[in-house]
C-alpha cells in the first residue's frame, strides 16, 4: 500500500500517462519490496537483533526527508526544484524507503521455516508483481484524478504529507509492538 500511496502522488505530480515512467517507477517499487524480504531473510542469522532494532528509523528518516522536501518545495514559487518521480535517484530512494521494513517479512520468513531460496520463490515473486501492479495502478489513479487534487492542494504538499504519513505509521507499528 505505501507503493500504490506514494505512486498515486507521483502520478498527481506528473499529471500525464508516462509509460517509461510508470513502469520504471513500478519496477523499483515491485524490485526493492521482493528484495527486502530477501535482504532480512539472508542477514537474520547473524544481524537480525540489529536489523529490527533500526529499520523503522532509517525507513522514518528517508520519508521524512524526502517528505519534508517536498512539503518546503511546495511553497517555493519555482517549481523545478520539487521532487521529481522522473528522476532515478527519486524512485531509488522512495522504493527503498517504502520498502526497508519489509525486510522483517525475511525474518520472519527465516523463523518460520523458510530454510532455502526455492521456498521463498513463489512468495517473493509475488510480492514484487503485487507491488508492481499496484504501483502502475497508484500511478494511472494519481493521473486521472490529479486535476481535481492540483485544483484544491499543491501536489507536492498533499505527496510530503503522505511521505511523512507512512514514515509516522512505520514508526508507531515498530515502536509500538
Amino acid at each position: 500500500m505505501d507503493c500504490f500511496a506514494v505512486s498515486v502522488v507521483s502520478g498527481v505530480i506528473i499529471r500525464r500517462y508516462e509509460g517509461r515512467t510508470m513502469v520504471t517507477l513500478a519496477f523499483f517499487f515491485g524490485l526493492f519490496q521482493a528484495l527486502m524480504p530477501l535482504i532480512g531473510w539472508f542477514l537474520t542469522s547473524r544481524f537480525s537483533a540489529y536489523i529490527q532494532a533500526v529499520d523503522h528509523w532509517v525507513a522514518f528518516a528517508m520519508l521524512a526527508f524526502i517528505g519534508g522536501k517536498m512539503i518546503a518545495d511546495s511553497f517555493k514559487e519555482d517549481v523545478d526544484k520539487s521532487v521529481n518521480p522522473r528522476d532515478l535517484h527519486t524512485k531509488f530512494v522512495l522504493a527503498v524507503a517504502t520498502s526497508i521494513d519489509a525486510m522483517a517479512v525475511g525474518i520472519t520468513y527465516a523463523c518460520t521455516g523458510y530454510d532455502t531460496l526455492a521456498q521463498l520463490t513463489v512468495p517473493l515473486v509475488l510480492i514484487g508483481l503485487v507491488s508492481f501492479a499496484m504501483s502502475l495502478l497508484g500511478f494511472a489513479f494519481g493521473v486521472r484524478f490529479g486535476d481535481a487534487v492540483n485544483r484544491k492542494i499543491r501536489p507536492e504538499l498533499l505527496g510530503g504529507l503522505i511521505l511523512l504519513g507512512i514514515g509516522v505509521r512505520i514508526l508507531i507499528e515498530h515502536l509500538g509492538a
